[in-house]
């Protein structure tokens, strides 16, 4: 059976990365670890997974997709976020910024970059987050003034994972400051090879380096790599952020420090957690039911913005109380590395994606629209 037929069933999908996995971690390739799909890069990996036709997935086959649906990709990133693959090199691409692309970007521009992400070609990063704006998304300065042929660009994007490896970025900045601050906003793709583009390392307190800032000095980007309508940008990022928040590494980042827990107490025979691990089984059980749901919602054809806005607030809580968890399990006293990646990791789940806060805003107005007399 080819790895793009799209009669392959979810069971099939699953198999399939299993044994990708499996087959890396007898040969020591890769270590599992928390948060893998920012933090766990391997070109060679994800390059392998384009060959067997696991990325772009849900992509038209004219892009070098499968064709098949938003469940199928479900499927194949839960087997990779449970065993902790190295993910992180097309993870942005094929999860955000092909759909983005596949909705809102020219003929043009889609046959340029969509054949080059499902290779694994194309590294994306995401030029969302600034110094200076906070969780508020909205409150970016970065500028693109309209030049001739395109557009000039200035400004500074922070916390931007894997940018020191990235060939391309995604840009959401202001092409019109006239307005609201939630308009005037457009969103592009700049070439990280391009004249004033600057990549500054940020280490992490464990003196790992996958979060970056980036400076854009007078960057010329071509009229071509406008993603949608100028001033239309704050409406394509907010579905795009369903694609980010929706998905289950907002589940599934810890789950390799779970399994490694549930297998300690196993082995030391310790009952006193029995509860609470039954607890936390019975959480992450409702999460993945309801990033089936959102898969099916994207399958509709709607972006779930509340739906994910709620998931990605859940899984945070769920996330950060699986490192409680294992903390006081004392699984940390004996397997150090694996708790101490996870915290490095936690300060970031309440904030990525969309603070907490920010996420309580959206459920609640959805709330308030759905009880308003129509």
């Amino acid at each position: 059976m080819s790895v793009l037929d799209p009669a392959r069933t979810v069971t099939e999908l699953r198999q399939t990365v299993r044994e990708l996995t499996d087959e890396w971690l007898a040969a020591g390739r890769y270590v599992p670890r928390s948060d893998c799909w920012l933090r766990s890069y391997d070109l060679e990996f994800s390059r392998e997974l384009a060959a067997r036709g696991l990325i772009g997935l849900t992509w038209p086959t004219q892009f070098g997709g499968a064709g098949l649906d938003a469940r199928s990709r479900l499927a194949v990133t839960e087997e990779l976020l449970r065993a902790g693959a190295p993910v992180a090199a097309h993870w942005i691409g094929d999860r955000q910024i092909g759909p983005t692309i596949l909705r809102y970007g020219t003929p043009e521009l889609q046959h340029e970059l969509l054949g080059g992400i499902v290779a694994a070609e194309y590294i994306f990063c995401l030029g969302m987050s600034e110094p200076e704006a906070g969780s508020d998304l909205a409150a970016v300065h970065t500028t693109a003034v309209k030049v001739d042929g395109g557009w000039r660009v200035n400004g500074r994007k922070t916390w931007t994972s894997q940018a020191h490896h990235a060939t391309h970025a995604y840009l959401l900045a202001r092409t019109d400051a006239s307005g609201r601050k939630h308009e005037g906003l457009s969103e592009f793709v700049v070439d990280m090879a391009s004249e004033g583009v600057e990549v500054s390392p940020i280490w992490d307190m464990s003196g790992e380096h996958h979060f970056n800032e980036m400076t854009f000095t007078d960057v010329f980007v071509p009229d071509g790599r406008l993603i949608g309508q100028a001033g239309n940008g704050w409406r394509q990022v907010t579905e795009q952020l369903s694609f980010e928040r929706g998905g289950p590494e907002r589940v599934l980042s810890t789950y390799p420090l779970l399994r490694q827990v549930i297998q300690h107490l196993r082995e030391t025979r310790d009952r006193r957690f029995d509860a609470e691990l039954g607890d936390l089984v019975g959480r992450l059980s409702v999460l993945r039911r309801q990033c089936w749901e959102i898969a099916e919602a994207v399958d509709g054809g709607r972006a779930p913005i509340t739906e994910a806005a709620s998931l990605k607030y859940l899984g945070t809580r769920f996330e950060v109380d699986v490192i409680e968890f294992a903390r006081r399990t004392g699984f940390g006293l004996a397997q150090g590395d694996s708790l101490a990646q996870a915290l490095c990791a936690a300060p970031g789940f309440s904030i990525r994606g969309g603070s907490s806060d920010v996420l309580l805003s959206i459920v609640a107005k959805s709330e308030v629209r759905s009880q308003s007399p129509s």
